[in-house]
């Protein structure tokens, strides 16, 4: 039996057991499984590896996509380039495990995101500065957007949350959130951000996927932009990490 899994914590929120056991199903999959391993602390990283002797595979998410990489032997080049990693292929020899790193927020975000693009799109806000705003800031930089970090706390190449003023929203058409604020179950909370300032030109992102229309794209609907939420990002980047695990190299 083949097992895959996702490390982060906590875990309550997750897609990827319910998406993966639903695409075995469906596709006859029969050899292969896919669990939770809520992990407190990346100090139980290792031994998961060690005693889970079947494990092939693992997606990673908050808050470990930047962390578990000292723990890989290897990164790819795009994963190396954005600095976070959310999934790991586990090659097995013996006793001789090898761990490499990947990211395909990156394929999942730029499939996403392309359908919506427009020539009116040259500057994007992403809010927050975690591992996934890495992955989203590398495909904006491939597509020619301009990228603005906003961040809570005054950082070098970042502005805050106060800096943005109606000049701001009038030039960035595309603002993307990449924080965990809006998130199931503090559905009540949503970036803080001039809403009013926002026009139907505008796009919103929110990577969040649960709930589907949180805060943030709710006040968006309401002023006439596009909205797009993490769903279909998960679901491209699931599907990727797929293929990366089967991939006889």
């Amino acid at each position: 039996m083949r097992k895959y899994g996702l490390i982060g914590y906590p875990l309550e929120h997750s897609f990827s057991k319910k998406y993966f056991a639903e695409k075995f199903r469906n596709e006859g999959i029969e050899d292969a499984s896919y669990d939770n391993y809520p992990l407190k602390s990346l100090k139980e990283f290792e031994k998961l590896i060690k005693e889970e002797k079947e494990l092939s595979g693992l997606n990673v998410t908050i808050p470990y996509k930047q962390e578990v990489i000292p723990f890989l032997d290897s990164v790819d080049t795009e994963a190396s380039e954005v600095g976070a990693v959310n999934v790991i292929k586990i090659y097995r020899n013996g006793d001789k495990i090898v761990l490499k790193g990947y990211n395909t927020d990156i394929y999942g975000f730029r499939e996403s995101l392309k359908p919506f693009l427009n020539r009116k799109i040259s500057h994007a806000l992403v809010l927050g500065t975690g591992g996934s705003s890495k992955a989203v800031a590398y495909v904006l930089g491939q597509l020619s957007i301009k990228v603005i970090f906003v961040s809570r706390i005054k950082k070098p190449e970042c502005i805050t949350y106060e800096d943005i003023n109606e000049e701001v929203i009038d030039t960035t058409m595309l603002i993307v959130n990449t924080t965990p604020v809006g998130m199931y179950p503090l559905t009540d909370n949503k970036p803080d951000i001039p809403y009013h300032l926002l026009s139907p030109s505008h796009i919103l992102y929110d990577l969040i996927y649960n709930p589907e229309q949180t805060l943030f794209l709710k006040e968006g609907l309401r002023r006439g932009c596009t909205i797009i939420n993490g769903l279909e990002m998960l679901r491209l980047q699931a599907e990727k990490s797929w293929e990366i695990w089967n991939n006889p190299d």
